[in-house]
């Protein structure tokens, strides 16, 4: 990517930004209506569900994206090889190119990028872009990336080629690690990636070598970095922190800001679009790129419009996210996302018997693929030891899943370095909610007088 091209690409995104409100709904609107004409023409799924909700092609123009029809995942799944609007893609392709191919940043036939969708149990979806919806998303991550920043700011930061360090899951086709990747090249940056799945000790030799001073990625692992930094371990300059991937608490905020003494910017994003939205200072509040989406709240939940990708669109698309969403406010015009609450669980600490301690990111423990394991939840039980209670569809075959259970999770100890750990499956017939929150947790810690000096 050409570095004076993007720049310049940057400052017509970032226009957008003080636009009025009734020109960012022109705009917006125009994208729509293009879309939907493009996917009336080459989705045969969108041409009969349309018309199966009494929309013909000349009501494309004027019907309210309310009056569409919406998707979810299990119908994207169902009907991707309709859906998609590239003979090129098909579902079964795309799993054999990710079960197969290195999870490197190659994309599918040279030309489309795929990205996987996290979850607790069952298949990924896949969400693929092409190289214009790819590089229009790389923008709008660029802009939250360096949300506030003017462009003769941007081009001084960019000039001095900032070290950037990604922290998160990174050996899949996540779309945080694979948008970083690209994103970082397109402006002629260097970068490091720091999986959750690698041991502390080699989080210290990295941090020491390649002295990063811009840092992308989960809080919770940033948190991590900056206690190393706080004990001597590491030392730590940073430009500028961007928290993505987890819900970032006004109390973690103000730690990271407080500890590294610059600016963390909230970023949000979703495999269905990678650059939803971001909040630079938590009193404007989160938000939404309403020039690259449309975010609808409905009566049951959240639906995605995105306007930049027309290889696989996604029309009014349900989100889980839980959000209100509120109009602008002030000099932007972008709608503002009020209480977005997302998975935020707590990250598992252990300790060997010489009192070295490791942890265990939650994200580095989601996404189990098995048949018949239907949900499942982790219970620390000691300071070197744990517990997974498993829901299965039937009492049957449940010793092939906890064969499966005990591989893949024997894996990501060995790689942690977390070997040591002792771990036991039980089998439950339901996962419970919380009681206080309504929502099932992935992890249940130690109480915290027996977590003192552990985590």
């Amino acid at each position: 990517m050409n570095i004076s091209r993007t720049l310049w690409n940057l400052l017509g995104l970032k226009r957008n930004e003080r636009l009025s409100p009734a020109k960012l709904h022109t705009l917006q609107q125009k994208k729509l209506r293009r879309l939907l004409h493009y996917a009336w023409e080459h989705s045969p799924y969108y041409r009969e569900s349309f018309e199966q909700a009494g929309i013909t092609e000349e009501k494309l123009d004027t019907a309210p994206p309310s009056a569409f029809p919406t998707i979810g995942k299990a119908a994207l799944l169902e009907h991707f090889d309709r859906l998609v609007t590239s003979p090129d893609l098909r579902q079964s392709e795309l799993r054999r190119f990710d079960a197969l191919e290195t999870t490197d940043r190659r994309p599918f036939l040279g030309k489309y990028h795929l990205v996987h969708s996290s979850g607790s149990t069952g298949e990924p979806g896949y969400f693929v872009y092409d190289e214009a919806a790819w590089g229009t998303m790389l923008l709008g991550i660029l802009r939250g990336a360096l949300w506030g920043m003017s462009m003769p700011q941007i081009a001084k930061l960019l000039a001095g080629r900032p070290r950037i360090l990604y922290i998160a899951a990174t050996d899949g086709r996540y779309g945080g690690a694979m948008a970083v990747g690209d994103g970082v090249d397109g402006v002629g940056a260097s970068q490091r990636y720091l999986d959750i799945k690698t041991p502390l000790s080699q989080w210290v030799r990295e941090v020491k070598e390649y002295r990063p001073n811009f840092i992308i990625g989960y809080p919770s692992a940033i948190k991590i970095l900056v206690e190393l930094a706080q004990r001597g371990e590491v030392s730590l300059e940073v430009l500028r922190v961007v928290s993505c991937g987890e819900p970032l608490g006004a109390s973690l905020r103000s730690f990271l800001e407080d500890s590294l003494h610059t600016q963390v910017i909230n970023f949000y994003g979703a495999s269905e679009s990678l650059a939803l939205g971001v909040e630079g200072d938590p009193a404007e509040g989160m938000l939404l790129f309403d020039d690259l989406n449309i975010i609808e709240q409905g009566p049951d939940g959240l639906y995605l419009t995105c306007l930049y990708n027309f290889v696989q669109p996604l029309i009014r698309y349900k989100l889980t996210d839980r959000i209100t969403i509120e109009k602008p406010s002030g000099l932007c015009p972008f709608s503002r996302a009020v209480g977005l609450l997302g998975r935020n669980e707590d990250v598992l600490w252990f300790e060997d018997a010489e009192g070295l301690r490791e942890f265990l990111h939650p994200l580095a423990i989601e996404g189990f693929c098995i048949p018949g394991l239907l949900d499942y939840q982790f219970r620390q039980t000691g300071r070197d030891s744990f517990e997974i209670l498993a829901e299965t569809a039937s009492a049957a075959g449940r010793e092939s899943i906890e064969r499966e259970l005990r591989r893949q999770l024997g894996s990501i100890l060995l790689e942690k370095g977390l070997s040591y750990l002792t771990f036991s499956i039980r089998f439950v017939e339901e996962i419970r909610p919380d009681p206080a929150t309504g929502k099932k947790r992935l992890v249940l810690t130690l109480p915290q007088r027996e977590r003192r000096n552990v985590g």
